[in-house]
Formats: structure tokens, C-alpha cells, sequence
């Protein structure tokens, strides 16, 4: 039941962004590719492949001309019906989602779908992956760029990373149920990874990447640092409102000023501007260390 509720609480909080109203402002193409997962859609972009492109999951979010799309919904909470309406010639999906049966719906129909490699979950792997849907998309050179700069950037980080002499205990809080029950990602989670490469250590850890919490427990992790992402901290309105969250506000990161917004798409997978967004990470976590 629980699982039930927070899809439902996700969808919810998703498709009431207006973006199930978009146009199709690409009705003459003759290849129309839906892209149903946001690392794709990220890649796809910055290879500036996006010509045919012509929707994408609600999750999708960067860039931001990316929200200019219409969606065909939540990627695990799918619908034959709204992904038909784009009149697909290709699907491209990374064997995350469902439910079944619209995937078999769409098997049964023959409508062409494509998955890129499974690489491992590091900076090699996410080269990789950049590579072969550069090759995919005959924007080989650019693929080379891309991972020459994400190899720089994290190359950078890390020498950062190891000048550090203090490792900040960060809480990242995906967003809060109407229950007071939080979703924070933890030390399994890409932002897990994220954080340890910006010289954190995250808060919570756990089997999977992401876990519910009581307000008793997120204010017994007591954090250093509290990262809100956009769909948690926006919906307060301001940094005031995070005083009214339950558990939170006798934490080190709230009576220390230290409670920051970050876009959820830079945490939860790694992408072109993993070592841009591990940069930024480490401003937040250490600004009170002279670089």
C-alpha cells in the first residue's frame, strides 16, 4: 500500500505542471521519436539530436525548452493511449517503464522501440552511453566533446574533493507526503554518489536509492546540510516555509542557514553535466572552506 501511495503522490505531483497541454508543433515530421527517459532526453540535447524528437516523459525536464514538449505522462505510470496520440515511429525507453501491460500493448503493436546499452553506473559508463547515441544519432564528434568535458570537469572535483578537511552529513529530501512522511534519496542513490564525490557523506543510508522517513528520523539524522529539490522546495513558496516542515526544523542545516534547492534532475542520474553539477555540489557543501 505504501508503494501505491507514493506513485500515486509522485503522478500527482507531476502531471500538475501543465506541461499535458503542450502543442505538437512537429506534426510534419516524418520520424517521430518518443523518448521516455530523462538521461536520454538530457543526451539527446546536448548532442543537439532533438530534431525528431517530438515527446518525452513527464520526468524529462532538462533542458529547460525540453518542458516546451508535450508529454506523454509519468514513465512508470504510462498510458497506450497518450503515447499513440504522438503517432510514434520510434520509442526510446531505458527499460524503466510501465506499468506491464502498456509496455506489452505497445510489444503487440510492433511500434519499433530501442534501449541503449546498460553500462555500469560511473563516469566511464555514462561516456559510454553518451558514445553510442552519438553514434545513434550520426553526432559522433560532438559525443567526443561532451565526454572529453565531463572527464575535465570530474577530474577537477576530485582534486578538490581531496583538499577537503571537513565532511559535511547532507539530507537530500526528494519531497514530503501529505502524512509527514519524507522520500529522501540515500547513500545507494546517484546522489549518494553525487555527495561523496563533493566530499559529503549523505545522512540516511538504505537498501534502495530512495526510502520514506518520519520527521522523528529525519531530525535524529540531524544533517549538516539539508538539499530540498525543486519539487520539495518549490512547493513551499519560500525558504521561510521550510521552518513549517515537521522534523526539520531542530536539525544543524536549519538553525545553521544551510538548507539549499537543487533540480532534481541533477541528482538522479548522471549525465553530460555530472561534473558541472558535482562543482556546484561542492559550493554548497563547502563554502566555508577557501578554495
Amino acid at each position: 500500500m505504501k508503494k501505491i501511495i507514493l506513485l500515486l503522490t509522485i503522478v500527482t505531483t507531476l502531471t500538475s505542471c501543465g506541461r499535458f497541454k503542450n502543442e505538437d508543433k512537429k506534426e510534419q515530421n516524418e520520424v517521430r521519436v518518443v523518448c521516455i527517459s530523462k538521461q536520454y532526453s538530457e543526451i539527446i540535447y546536448a548532442l543537439g539530436a532533438e530534431e525528431d524528437i517530438v515527446a518525452v516523459d513527464v520526468s524529462s525536464t532538462y533542458p529547460p525548452e525540453i518542458k516546451e514538449l508535450p508529454t506523454i505522462g509519468y514513465h512508470r505510470a504510462l498510458s497506450a493511449e497518450a503515447i499513440l496520440a504522438m503517432k510514434p515511429t520510434m520509442i526510446l525507453e531505458d527499460n524503466n517503464i510501465g506499468p506491464e501491460h502498456v509496455v506489452k500493448q505497445l510489444q503487440d503493436l510492433k511500434i519499433p522501440m530501442k534501449q541503449f546499452g546498460h553500462y555500469e553506473n560511473t563516469i566511464a559508463g555514462t561516456d559510454s552511453l553518451i558514445r553510442e547515441i552519438g553514434r545513434y544519432f550520426d553526432k559522433k564528434e560532438t559525443a567526443e566533446k561532451l565526454c572529453a568535458k565531463l572527464d575535465d570537469d570530474m577530474t577537477r572535483a576530485l582534486k578538490n574533493t581531496d583538499l577537503f578537511s571537513f565532511n559535511p552529513k547532507v539530507l537530500v529530501i526528494h519531497f514530503g507526503q501529505a502524512n509527514n512522511i519524507y522520500l529522501v534519496m540515500t547513500k545507494k542513490s546517484n546522489a549518494g554518489q553525487l555527495i561523496e564525490w563533493a566530499g559529503g557523506t549523505m545522512a540516511v543510508d538504505g537498501e534502495r536509492g530512495m526510502t520514506q522517513l518520519s520527521p522523528e528520523i529525519v531530525a535524529q539524522s540531524d544533517p549538516d546540510i539539508i538539499l530540498l529539490t525543486d519539487f520539495g522546495y518549490d512547493r513551499l513558496g519560500s525558504t521561510e516555509q521550510v521552518a513549517s516542515l515537521p522534523g526539520i526544523s531542530s536539525t544543524r542545516a536549519f538553525q545553521n542557514n544551510k538548507i539549499y534547492r537543487v533540480e532534481e534532475h541533477d541528482m538522479v542520474y548522471f549525465g553530460p553535466r555530472t561534473g558541472e553539477n558535482v562543482l556546484k555540489l561542492q559550493h554548497l557543501l563547502h563554502q566555508d572552506e577557501s578554495k
